[in-house]
């Protein structure tokens, strides 16, 4: 049973996040000093803001004099070309529990920086990092937005730096700083109408981090739906983290199908064994979006096809990892009708002289695998019979035109029909019942038939050779 979407777009709060967080933008080779974000100038570092007189902010590629990234291809050094403060300034709504998350490194030796976080005019030190030059010191914790605070500032002060060079040391990476990861599933079936037996149906599903901090270790799944079966090979991740139509069938063991579902893990790093990481929608605006392909089995007919994706996450910037889960809208793909007949026709003799009677009996069966709302035969009599009577175990039926109006039929259940009927000219003489179910409900008509052959009274000569089911009459 379907289960509401949880969270619902635009139902994750108010996103606070960084922009930049990573210091990924803009692109540079080696080191460059860049205008900050005060600048009208294309050139500036997107969200980042500094006190120096100058106004500069620098930038480093990794590998670059073999400093390597801690997080992405490009970081920061605090001590541009002078001692200053590099921070922004977020809206922000009282009350709400924020995250940070932050990587340190020395340039020349053991560096030393303050995070600041609070009111713009007056942030308060939360903590002081010191770290060398051999590694990357990571370190996470949590603010709490104070009453009447709906600005606040997030900053780094360079307090003291190995070599004694104020243009030299604290290099930054990987900062975090916003609302706990929310992420969004949005589905669609494809297409969108109804469908019948033996088509494909397409489920695409997009995942969004609508909160302001990464969401990690991203696992999705997805059951097969009762009355389909997985196209094998149809697994993909089309857009986001690990994208570039990777699929099953090519390899990607980052999803798989399994025992009715299929998962996909997702996100930058994802691997075989565990989900990766998903930006919010600060950095990752559209999100990472993969689908699969089910085909609609005979077991589907007459049915809603329901699916519904479910996504487990991880909230790793706390005092504890907090598991997290999320469930896309459900999606609902109606099927066919599918109604199989079969009918046969069958005489209580296949030779007879012209004036003697012969009973025909026809037996039509709903074979499934849904009931149908109605079923007419059409069983007229040639000419060189005669209509005498009718009797049927349902519904009714018309000598004039032929028309054996059965009624609904349940699965399963098989109705007849016991004409009699008068030779009255020789002859091979065919009569045909031709079963249809109601319009949209079976492929076409099924038809059977019988042949009689009819003689003159008087018997036919040695010489006339025989009669039977679809033959001549011989000489008769």
């Amino acid at each position: 049973m379907a289960v509401p979407q949880n969270p619902s777009p635009g139902g994750c709060g108010q996103r606070i996040a960084l922009v930049n967080g990573s210091f990924e933008a803009p692109v540079v080779t080696n080191f460059e000093i860049r205008p900050d974000a005060s600048h009208n100038d294309p050139r500036a570092v997107p969200g980042w803001r500094t006190t120096a007189s100058d106004g500069q902010i620098e930038l480093w590629h990794t590998g670059f004099q073999n400093v390597p990234s801690d997080d992405g291809q490009q970081f920061a050094e605090l001590n541009a070309n002078m001692v200053s403060t590099l921070y922004q300034d977020l809206p922000t709504t009282p009350g709400t529990k924020l995250y940070w998350r932050l990587s340190h490194r020395g340039r020349q030796g053991a560096d030393t920086m303050a995070l600041q976080i609070g009111p713009p005019n007056a942030p308060v030190e939360q903590a002081q990092m010191t770290d060398g030059n051999t590694a990357w010191g990571h370190y996470t914790g949590e603010y709490v937005v104070p009453a009447g605070q709906t600005t606040t500032r997030f900053a780094f002060k360079s307090i003291s730096a190995a070599g004694g060079n104020p243009a030299i040391g604290n290099f930054l990476d990987g900062i975090v700083f916003g609302t706990a990861p929310c992420v969004v599933l949005t589905k669609a079936a494809i297409p969108e109408g109804e469908v019948k037996v033996g088509d494909v149906i397409t489920y695409r599903v997009n995942a969004k981090n609508e909160g302001g901090s990464p969401a990690d270790n991203l696992v999705l799944t997805d059951d097969i739906p009762a009355g389909t079966s997985y196209v094998p090979g149809s697994l993909r991740v089309i857009d986001g983290p690990n994208s570039g139509g990777k699929s099953d069938a090519a390899g990607d063991d980052q999803a798989y199908a399994d025992a009715g579902h299929v998962v996909f893990r997702l996100g930058q790093g994802a691997t075989a064994q565990q989900g990766g990481r998903l930006a919010s929608t600060a950095d990752a605006p559209n999100g990472t979006t993969v689908e699969f392909r089910v085909r609609v089995e005979r077991a589907g007919a007459g049915r809603e096809i329901e699916n519904q994706a479910r996504a487990t996450y991880d909230n790793t910037l706390g005092k504890a990892p907090e598991h997290l889960t999320s469930t896309s809208n459900a999606t609902s793909t109606p099927v066919k009708r599918l109604v199989e007949l079969a009918v046969v026709k069958a005489a209580d003799r296949i030779k007879a002289a012209v004036g003697e009677a012969v009973t025909f009996h026809v037996a039509v069966t709903n074979k499934g695998p849904n009931d149908s709302a109605g079923v007419t035969v059409t069983d007229r009599l040639p000419e060189g019979l005669t209509f005498i009577s009718a009797t049927a175990t349902a519904g009714t039926y018309d000598p004039a035109t032929g028309l054996w109006d059965v009624g609904a039929m349940a699965v399963g259940t098989t109705r007849t029909l016991t004409l009699l009927a008068k030779v009255t000219k020789p002859g091979p003489l065919t009569n045909t019942a031709t079963a249809t179910a109601t319009a949209g409900e079976a492929d076409g008509p099924v038809t059977d038939e019988v042949v009689v052959c009819a003689h003159p009274q008087a018997p036919c000569p040695p010489q006339g050779g025989g009669c039977g089911r679809g033959g001549g009459c011989g000489g008769c």
